[in-house]
């Protein structure tokens, strides 16, 4: 088994470990292991996809599809723009 410590740029999926990284600085290590280790196991509890690689276990596509309104997919936001004019007839203005 290899020991060494992997950087995430010469990791085989470095945008996950780096993201990965971030979760157990945010939630705890253990607590994002444990996630892992039952995702690796079977359970959707984990599941990461990068460079042709994956790891863990997918969710169902009925329980973690999102769908997102055409309306908000192509929306912009104005600088300072507070977000009061999401859901209303008023488009935000470009500054």
């Amino acid at each position: 088994m290899d020991m060494r410590v992997r950087t995430p740029v010469d990791h085989p999926m470095p945008e996950m470990a780096a993201f990965v990284a971030d979760l157990k600085a945010a939630f705890g290590e253990q607590e994002i292991e444990d996630a892992i280790r039952r995702g690796r196991a079977g359970e959707p509890t984990f599941y990461a996809s990068e460079n042709g690689r994956s790891v863990g276990t997918a969710s169902p596509a009925h329980e973690s599809a999102w769908r997102v309104d055409r309306a908000v997919r192509d929306r912009h936001y104005c600088e300072g723009c507070d977000g009061s004019c999401v859901g209303t007839a008023t488009s935000c203005r470009r500054v």
